[in-house]
C-alpha cells in the first residue's frame, strides 16, 4: 500500500494515493541530481541561479490559489494561512535570489604582518542534497531549504511528507517551469528505507531534515554512519515570558496569536506561558476567553481561524496528551474536546515538573500557563526544557528585555513581538530543537565547501 496518501482531515475522505517510488526511480533521482550538479551547477553563475529563483518566486505568486488549495486538502491549513504561506515561500526564494552573488562571493582574509600574497575563503557547492520535509508548512519549509542551497549551486532530492504528495509534485513543477534543468530539483516519493539509502549513497553530500525528534535521530544516525553533513530543525516548546506590560489585552492577543499560528502546529509557536504573579490571574482569564472564542470550522472558508488538525491521528495524540496531563494533576481550565480531527482550543494550568506534560511539546491548540514570582524564576522555568528553538519576552523594561534575551537558552528570542519571522532572519535552535540555521545569510553556509585559496 502506498505511503503517499491525501486524506482530507476536515472530512476524513481519502482523496488520492500515489505509489511509493521504486528503487529504480530513487536511483534515477540521485543520478539526475548528480548530473545536474556536475553540469548545470558548475557551469552556471550565481546571478543566473538567482534569476531562476526569482522566477520560482513569481510562479508561487501566480499559482497561489492552486497551491494554497492543495495544502488545505492535504493537511487542513486554513485557506487564509495557506495563501500566506505561499506568499512567504515566494519571499524566501526572492531573498535568496537577491543575495545569491553575495553569499557566494570570495571572502578575503587579512594576512599576518609580513606575509606576501593573498588568501580568500571561496564558497563552493557540495553536491546533491536530500531534503526530508514535514507536513505542517509544505511550501515554506521547502523554500527555507531549497532556496539557499540552489543559490550556492547544490542540487536537491526532495522527500516530502507522505500526506503531501500533491503539493510536493506542484513544487517540482514550479522549478521545472521556472527554467531549472532536470535534476536540479527532484521530487521523489521515497520510503524511509529508501531515504536511508539516499543518505548512504556516496554521490549525496548531505541531508537536511525538518521534523520530529524521532525522525531527526534516525536521519542523524544514518548520516553519521556515512560521514554526511546533516542539518536538523526539530521540535520546540517555546516559552512566552510576560514580566510586565502597560497593555495586558495586547499582550494576551499576542500570546494567542503565537499559540494558534497554523492551528497550533508550528515548531516555534509559543506553548508555555510564563507569567509574573502580579499579572497571572488577569492573563489567564484573558487568554482563556480569547482562545475559547475561536471555534474550529471549515478550513476552506476565509473567515475560519482554526481548522482541523493535520490528521485524525494527530488530533487523537493531542487528546491523549491532554488527558494524561490532567490525570497527573494538571487543571483543565478550558477545552480539551476533540471532534474527529478538530480539536478545540485548550488551556492547562498546574503542570508540575513531575507531570509528563511538563517536558512534552503540545503540537496543537493547547496553552500551558504558569505563574512565577520574579525574573529569575521566569528564566529558570523558560530554560527548564530539553528544547531550545524560539522564545518570546514581553516587558516594559528595555534593559530587562535585553537581559532576559541573553539568559534564555534558545536559538531565537523575540522581545515584545510575535509572528515576526522574515526571510532575512535566521531560523533554528539548540538542544533537542536542532543543529542548524535556515533563512537569512547563515542558511547558505550550511552545505558549502568553505575552501581556502592561498596565493603566494
Amino acid at each position: 500500500m502506498s505511503e503517499y496518501v491525501v486524506v482530507d482531515p476536515a472530512t476524513g475522505e481519502t482523496v488520492a494515493s500515489y505509489p511509493t517510488a521504486t528503487d529504480e526511480q530513487v536511483e534515477q533521482a540521485i543520478a539526475a541530481a548528480t548530473a545536474a550538479h556536475r553540469g548545470w551547477s558548475r557551469s552556471s553563475t550565481a546571478a543566473e541561479r538567482g534569476a531562476l529563483l526569482r522566477r520560482v518566486a513569481e510562479l508561487h505568486r501566480e499559482r497561489k490559489d492552486v497551491l494554497a488549495a492543495l495544502i488545505v486538502r492535504e493537511m487542513g491549513k486554513t485557506i487564509t494561512a495557506a495563501e500566506g504561506e505561499v506568499d512567504f515561500a515566494a519571499d524566501i526564494y526572492e531573498y535568496n535570489a537577491d543575495n545569491a552573488e553575495r553569499v557566494t562571493a570570495d571572502q578575503p582574509i587579512e594576512l599576518a604582518d609580513g606575509a606576501e600574497g593573498t588568501a580568500v575563503i571561496r564558497r563552493a557547492s557540495l553536491g546533491p542534497l536530500l531534503g526530508v520535509m514535514p507536513w505542517n508548512f509544505p511550501y515554506y519549509q521547502v523554500a527555507r531549504f531549497a532556496g539557499p542551497n540552489l543559490a550556492v549551486g547544490n542540487t536537491i532530492v526532495l522527500k516530502h511528507a507522505p500526506q503531501c504528495p500533491e503539493s510536493a509534485a506542484a513544487i517540482e513543477q514550479v522549478f521545472l517551469d521556472a527554467g531549472f534543468p532536470e535534476g536540479a530539483y527532484v521530487n521523489v516519493y521515497a520510503s524511509n528505507d529508501q531515504a536511508a539509502t539516499i543518505i548512504a549513497d556516496p554521490r549525496v553530500a548531505g541531508v537536511s531534515l525538518t521534523g520530529s525528534e524521532r525522525a531527526g535521530t534516525a536521519v542523524a544516525e544514518v548520516a553519521g554512519r556515512h560521514l554526511k553533513k546533516v542539518a536538523l530543525e526539530l521540535g520546540g516548546s517555546d516559552p512566552f515570558v510576560l514580566l510586565s506590560t502597560d497593555d495586558l489585552d495586547g499582550a494576551v492577543s499576542a500570546a494567542v496569536e503565537a499559540r494558534m499560528d497554523n492551528s497550533g502546529q508550528s515548531c516555534n509557536a509559543a506553548k508555555r506561558f510564563v507569567v509574573h504573579a502580579d499579572l497571572y490571574e488577569d492573563f489567564l482569564a484573558g487568554i482563556t476567553a480569547k482562545m475559547t472564542a475561536i471555534v474550529p470550522a471549515d478550513p476552506t472558508k476565509a473567515e475560519t481561524e482554526l481548522g482541523p488538525m493535520s490528521s485524525l491521528r494527530a488530533a487523537q495524540t493531542l487528546e491523549e496528551q491532554v488527558q494524561r496531563a490532567v490525570a497527573h494533576g494538571a487543571t483543565l481550565v478550558a477545552g480539551g474536546t476533540r471532534t474527529d480531527a478538530f480539536f478545540e482550543p485548550t488551556v492547562l494550568t498546574d503542570v508540575t515538573p513531575d507531570n509528563p506534560a511538563y517536558g512534552e511539546e503540545f503540537f496543537g491548540p493547547v496553552a500551558v500557563v504558569y505563574s512565577v514570582p520574579d525574573e529569575d524564576a521566569a528564566v529558570a522555568l523558560a530554560n527548564d526544557t530539553g528544547f531550545g528553538l524560539g522564545s518570546y519576552v514581553f516587558t516594559t523594561d528595555a534593559e530587562q528585555g535585553e537581559r532576559v534575551a541573553d539568559r534564555i537558552e534558545a536559538g531565537m528570542v523575540y522581545v515584545n513581538l510575535v509572528l515576526a519571522d522574515s526571510p532575512e532572519l535566521p531560523f533554528g535552535g539548540i538542544k533537542r530543537s536542532g543543529t542548524s540555521r535556515e533563512m537569512g545569510l547563515l542558511a547558505a553556509d550550511e552545505f558549502v565547501n568553505k575552501k581556502l585559496v592561498r596565493i603566494g
